[in-house]
Protein backbone atom coordinates (compact mmCIF):
# COMPACT_ATOMS: atom_id res chain seq x y z
CA UNK A 1 0.00 0.00 0.00
CA UNK A 2 0.96 3.06 -0.83
CA UNK A 3 2.31 5.15 2.29
CA UNK A 4 0.45 8.15 1.53
CA UNK A 5 -2.56 6.37 1.28
CA UNK A 6 -2.20 4.16 4.41
CA UNK A 7 -1.34 7.96 6.41
CA UNK A 8 -4.39 9.14 4.86
CA UNK A 9 -6.63 5.78 6.10
CA UNK A 10 -4.96 6.36 9.35
CA UNK A 11 -5.68 9.94 9.67
CA UNK A 12 -9.63 8.96 8.87
CA UNK A 13 -10.05 6.34 11.52
CA UNK A 14 -11.52 8.87 14.10
CA UNK A 15 -14.22 10.35 11.65
CA UNK A 16 -15.50 6.79 11.12
CA UNK A 17 -15.64 5.63 14.60
CA UNK A 18 -17.46 8.91 15.52
CA UNK A 19 -19.45 8.54 12.54
CA UNK A 20 -20.45 4.80 13.99
CA UNK A 21 -21.53 6.23 16.95
CA UNK A 22 -23.14 9.18 15.74
CA UNK A 23 -27.12 9.02 17.03
CA UNK A 24 -26.72 6.76 19.78
CA UNK A 25 -28.48 7.00 23.31
CA UNK A 26 -26.79 6.55 26.86
CA UNK A 27 -28.50 3.23 26.75
CA UNK A 28 -27.35 2.29 23.11
CA UNK A 29 -24.07 3.16 24.55
CA UNK A 30 -24.65 0.88 27.56
CA UNK A 31 -26.66 -2.03 26.08
CA UNK A 32 -25.26 -5.09 26.22
CA UNK A 33 -26.99 -7.18 22.87
CA UNK A 34 -24.64 -9.88 22.88
CA UNK A 35 -23.76 -11.45 26.53
CA UNK A 36 -19.97 -11.24 27.34
CA UNK A 37 -19.15 -8.74 24.93
CA UNK A 38 -18.47 -5.23 24.97
CA UNK A 39 -21.12 -1.95 25.00
CA UNK A 40 -20.83 0.17 22.50
CA UNK A 41 -19.05 2.60 25.09
CA UNK A 42 -16.35 0.11 26.32
CA UNK A 43 -15.44 -0.23 22.65
CA UNK A 44 -14.33 3.46 22.13
CA UNK A 45 -12.85 3.48 25.80
CA UNK A 46 -10.66 0.49 24.49
CA UNK A 47 -9.74 2.44 21.22
CA UNK A 48 -8.96 5.55 23.40
CA UNK A 49 -6.62 3.51 25.62
CA UNK A 50 -4.83 1.92 23.06
CA UNK A 51 -4.76 5.11 21.05
CA UNK A 52 -2.28 6.57 22.90
CA UNK A 53 0.01 3.17 23.58
CA UNK A 54 0.03 3.26 19.15
CA UNK A 55 1.17 6.29 18.97
CA UNK A 56 3.73 5.70 21.72
CA UNK A 57 5.10 3.23 19.71
CA UNK A 58 5.11 5.15 16.65
CA UNK A 59 7.02 7.86 17.38
CA UNK A 60 9.65 5.51 19.37
CA UNK A 61 9.99 3.57 15.99
CA UNK A 62 10.80 7.25 14.32
CA UNK A 63 12.91 8.40 16.99
CA UNK A 64 14.77 5.25 18.52
CA UNK A 65 17.24 3.13 16.85
CA UNK A 66 15.20 -0.63 17.34
CA UNK A 67 13.11 0.57 20.24
CA UNK A 68 10.87 -2.24 22.33
CA UNK A 69 7.68 -1.60 22.02
CA UNK A 70 5.90 -2.88 24.90
CA UNK A 71 2.80 -5.62 25.01
CA UNK A 72 -0.79 -4.11 26.27
CA UNK A 73 -3.57 -6.21 28.14
CA UNK A 74 -6.73 -4.94 26.67
CA UNK A 75 -8.79 -6.80 29.38
CA UNK A 76 -6.23 -5.56 32.18
CA UNK A 77 -7.19 -2.36 30.58
CA UNK A 78 -11.33 -2.78 30.36
CA UNK A 79 -11.40 -4.43 34.06
CA UNK A 80 -9.33 -1.53 35.55
CA UNK A 81 -10.38 1.54 33.63
CA UNK A 82 -13.67 2.24 34.20
CA UNK A 83 -14.86 1.69 30.74
CA UNK A 84 -18.68 1.99 31.95
CA UNK A 85 -18.51 4.86 33.18
CA UNK A 86 -16.37 7.04 30.20
CA UNK A 87 -17.86 10.06 28.28
CA UNK A 88 -17.44 8.95 24.75
CA UNK A 89 -17.02 12.07 23.74
CA UNK A 90 -14.08 12.91 25.52
CA UNK A 91 -12.51 9.81 24.35
CA UNK A 92 -13.59 10.84 20.94
CA UNK A 93 -11.74 13.86 21.42
CA UNK A 94 -8.26 11.85 22.85
CA UNK A 95 -8.43 9.51 19.52
CA UNK A 96 -8.91 12.54 17.81
CA UNK A 97 -6.57 14.70 18.62
CA UNK A 98 -3.64 12.29 18.85
CA UNK A 99 -4.51 10.91 15.46
CA UNK A 100 -4.16 14.47 14.11
CA UNK A 101 -0.86 15.18 16.01
CA UNK A 102 0.58 11.89 14.76
CA UNK A 103 -0.64 11.87 11.11
CA UNK A 104 1.21 15.49 10.54
CA UNK A 105 4.32 13.74 11.99
CA UNK A 106 3.88 10.60 9.84
CA UNK A 107 3.40 13.31 6.80
CA UNK A 108 7.29 14.65 7.31
CA UNK A 109 8.85 11.27 7.18
CA UNK A 110 10.51 10.12 3.91
CA UNK A 111 9.57 6.93 2.52
CA UNK A 112 12.48 5.11 3.92
CA UNK A 113 11.94 5.75 7.29
CA UNK A 114 8.73 3.98 7.17
CA UNK A 115 11.46 0.86 7.09
CA UNK A 116 12.93 1.63 10.19
CA UNK A 117 12.19 -1.64 13.00
CA UNK A 118 10.63 -1.73 16.37
CA UNK A 119 10.96 -5.12 18.65
CA UNK A 120 7.49 -5.72 20.00
CA UNK A 121 7.95 -8.11 23.05
CA UNK A 122 5.57 -10.35 22.06
CA UNK A 123 5.30 -10.25 18.44
CA UNK A 124 8.65 -9.39 17.13
CA UNK A 125 10.34 -6.92 14.87
CA UNK A 126 7.61 -4.68 13.23
CA UNK A 127 8.80 -1.64 10.99
CA UNK A 128 7.09 1.47 11.01
CA UNK A 129 4.93 0.38 8.11
CA UNK A 130 3.89 -2.62 9.54
CA UNK A 131 2.68 -0.63 12.68
CA UNK A 132 0.81 2.03 10.84
CA UNK A 133 -1.11 -0.89 9.00
CA UNK A 134 -2.14 -2.76 12.25
CA UNK A 135 -3.14 0.40 14.32
CA UNK A 136 -4.95 1.76 11.25
CA UNK A 137 -6.56 -1.88 10.45
CA UNK A 138 -7.92 -1.65 14.32
CA UNK A 139 -10.68 0.98 14.33
CA UNK A 140 -12.48 -0.81 10.93
CA UNK A 141 -12.21 -3.69 13.07
CA UNK A 142 -13.99 -2.26 15.72
CA UNK A 143 -16.40 -0.39 14.14
CA UNK A 144 -17.60 -3.30 12.21
CA UNK A 145 -18.66 -4.66 16.36
CA UNK A 146 -20.40 -1.21 16.44
CA UNK A 147 -22.14 -1.73 13.69
CA UNK A 148 -23.05 -5.18 14.15
CA UNK A 149 -24.56 -3.89 17.66
CA UNK A 150 -26.35 -0.97 16.38
CA UNK A 151 -28.19 -4.24 13.72
CA UNK A 152 -28.77 -6.22 17.74
CA UNK A 153 -30.17 -3.19 19.46
CA UNK A 154 -32.39 -2.12 15.94
CA UNK A 155 -30.65 1.28 15.51
CA UNK A 156 -30.75 2.67 12.19
CA UNK A 157 -27.12 3.50 10.70
CA UNK A 158 -26.74 7.32 11.19
CA UNK A 159 -23.70 7.42 8.82
CA UNK A 160 -25.42 7.15 5.21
Amino acid sequence: MEIERLIDDYAACPAALRKAVQGLTKEQLDAHPAPGRWSIREVVAHLADFEPISTDRIKRVIAFDNPVLMNADENAFAARLAYSQRDVEEDLVVIESLRKHTARILRTLSDADFQRVGEHSTDGPLTLEQLLKRVTRHFPHHIAFIEEKRRALGVQDQRS
